[in-house]
Formats: structure tokens, C-alpha cells, sequence
């Protein structure tokens, strides 16, 4: 009795360590983050500062989200890294984005002009890394290959420029 209950013991503690690995995999996405410049400081990442021109006026609110540059990631419901909000203010926005490592990444921006936490083609305005071409053939969703850009240990600046409809 003594033995088959040290057994069980010991297989509910290996589980629950296995659950305790687990954990941090589901960490890996949707983290919803505040801005933090000192992220971007000298000697700190990986990280990328991203600069958001052209922002059409102080209303609204802005997110920002970093993915992962590939093909199961990018723009997926549910598959950003971190977000991050802030009030709009009109002309270039900065937010410095941590990075979980070095790779290969990509950013969307999108300013809900009226804050309703809807998308408003009509009002509201968007924006990716790279600052891609974005048609009827491709719905706003370019390909990751045309959005991605790569991060070392430190810090990358990319400049992205907003468009409304």
C-alpha cells in the first residue's frame, strides 16, 4: 500500500512539474503590455522602437501588436506577442516594443478613431511594418514575408506610416 500510494505521488508530481512547463508555452502569446521606453535604452533588448507617422488626429485610441513573421503567425486571431494601447495623438507616436528574443518579426497598428473597440473602414486607420502595399487581393492582410524584419539582442528602429481610407 505504502509503495503503490509513493507511486501516485510520485506520478501526480511529474504531471503537475509537466503542467509547470506547459505554463510558460501558453505565456508565449497575447500580452498585453504598457510602453516603457527604458526597454529601448542603450545596451537593453532585443527590442524595436517603432515610430508611427502620420497619425490623423488626437481621438481615439492606438494599439500596437508584435507577431512573429511567419505564416502561422502573422495577423492570426489570437497569435500576437504583446499589445500595447495608448490615447492617439496626431502626428508620429513612438512606443518601444520588448521582443520575447532575436527573430524575425512583424508589427500592426490600428487607431480606433472613435474608441469603440470596433474596426470602422470607414474612419478608422492601420498601419504594418515595412508599410507594405495593401489592395483588394490581398484584404489588408499582406503576406508575412512583405511585413517581417529581423531583431538582434539589441534594439531595432523601424518607421511605420499610417493609412486611412
Amino acid at each position: 500500500m505504502t509503495r503503490t500510494l509513493s507511486l501516485f505521488t510520485g506520478a501526480a508530481a511529474l504531471a503537475l512539474t509537466g503542467l509547470s512547463f506547459a505554463a510558460p508555452a501558453q505565456a508565449q502569446y497575447r500580452q498585453k503590455i504598457t510602453h516603457d521606453a527604458a526597454k529601448c535604452a542603450p545596451g537593453k533588448g532585443p527590442a524595436v522602437m517603432v515610430s508611427i507617422n502620420g497619425v490623423k488626429e488626437s481621438k481615439g485610441t492606438i494599439r500596437i501588436q508584435s507577431y512573429r513573421a511567419t505564416k502561422q503567425d502573422w495577423l492570426e486571431s489570437g497569435r500576437w506577442i504583446y499589445r500595447m494601447e495608448a490615447p492617439a495623438k496626431a502626428g508620429t507616436m513612438r512606443f518601444c516594443m520588448p521582443l520575447p528574443k532575436p527573430g524575425h518579426y512583424g508589427i500592426a497598428v490600428r487607431h480606433d478613431v472613435n474608441g469603440n473597440g470596433e474596426t470602422d473602414i470607414f474612419s478608422d486607420g492601420g498601419a504594418m511594418s515595412n508599410n507594405p502595399s495593401i489592395n483588394i487581393f490581398n484584404l489588408g492582410k499582406p503576406s508575412y514575408k512583405n511585413v517581417g524584419f529581423d531583431v538582434g539582442s539589441g534594439v531595432a528602429n523601424i518607421s511605420i506610416t499610417m493609412r486611412y481610407r
